[in-house]
């Protein structure tokens, strides 16, 4: 088999293993097992909980016995993450090798390397440093940032790359004169981009600070347009050491602060994708980017109704994690659009 193929198959499977790394990082949290294992890289001081069930009780630990189901959701997701490290190491072996002729860059490869290893610092820091919300939220914003460079690299590979087959469909646009449409698409859609990840980036501040519950209803919050709020304290990225974040410290009118932030990042959010997705739709010489727009608008569809049937039906855990799951296949739908519109 080729350097070429071999690649490819990794990123697709790097692909579906951060998807779901992001998805059990979301549900560890959820489930309050973030310190399901106070220690890093093992549990308890042991590679598994069944290890750590005789010692759980005992020595620096002893404050915090062992719950063997958080304790495994904390380490199952531990596992799938040092799988994917793994994989992504395994892609840059093969960059590396075949750097002669590329099949991806290099410095692709071992940005992406040193990516999966800051994010697995951060891991680390998440534990050990009880679940500080900017650590927590970095954690996530830089899976995501994984889960987008891997689906990337997958846009940009030859041989029945999704991404590719768009870009030679708009050649014919670009030679006859199409460019500004496309230029103009590509631009809305990196705004919408940029608007999405800082909205995923106001999403992991929200539930690291425990704030999703601070308004229970919708489209109001607490029953008013602009219930009171405290802004002064609802973005304080750093509280100090030795504080356990756990359940959260901040006060309602905070919570409630980050919670409308998030629903207003929402809307912007929303608005920009729209603009984007409708220009691509409209527009004549980008038929072929089409597909990737219809998809982009199905998935922030879903997106908007898990959020909005996540509130009314009093926050379910599953419709909360399927909320993390909604964004990155948004984030892959309008990365799937950006390199549709990516001509080379």
């Amino acid at each position: 088999m080729s350097v070429a193929r071999w690649i490819r198959r990794l990123a697709v499977a790097g692909v579906l293993l951060c998807f779901t790394v992001v998805v059990l990082g979301a549900y560890v949290r959820l489930t309050a097992a973030g310190l399901g294992c106070p220690d890093w890289p093992g549990c308890y001081g042991h590679l598994s909980p069944i290890g750590a069930a005789a010692s759980a009780g005992a020595g620096a630990y002893a404050e915090r016995p062992l719950e063997p189901g958080k304790a495994w959701r904390e380490m199952i997701h531990r596992y799938a993450a040092s799988t994917l490290g793994l994989t992504i190491l395994a892609i840059a072996f093969l960059a590396l090798r075949a750097r002669r002729q590329p099949v991806v860059s290099l410095s692709f490869a071992l940005a992406l390397l040193g990516l999966v290893v800051v994010q697995g610092l951060l891991g680390m820091l998440t534990v050990t440093w009880q679940l500080k919300p900017l650590i927590v939220t970095l954690h996530l914003v830089f899976g995501m940032t994984t889960l987008a460079l891997l689906w990337w690299l997958t846009l940009s590979l030859p041989g029945g790359s999704w991404g590719a087959a768009a870009r030679g469909g708009l050649g014919g646009a670009i030679r006859g004169g199409g460019a500004s449409p496309i230029s103009s698409a590509w631009r809305l859609t990196l705004l919408g981009l940029i608007a999405l990840a800082l909205q995923i980036a106001l999403g992991g501040w929200t539930s690291s600070n425990y704030a999703a519950l601070a308004c229970a209803d919708f489209p109001t919050c607490q029953g008013a347009w602009w219930p009171h709020t405290d802004y002064r304290n609802a973005f304080v990225l750093w509280h100090g050491l030795n504080i356990n974040y756990e359940g959260g410290v901040l006060g309602n009118p905070a919570r409630v602060a980050i919670q409308l932030t998030h629903r207003l990042g929402a809307l912007v959010t929303s608005v920009l994708l729209l603009l984007a997705a409708g220009f691509v739709l409209q527009r004549r010489g980008l038929s072929a980017a089409r597909p990737r727009a219809w998809a982009l608008l199905a998935a922030l569809a879903l997106q908007l109704v898990i959020a909005v049937s996540m509130v009314l039906k009093s926050f379910p855990l599953w419709l909360a994690t399927l909320h993390t799951a909604g964004a990155a296949l948004l984030l892959l739908a309008t990365l799937a659009l950006l390199r549709s519109l990516s001509a080379r």
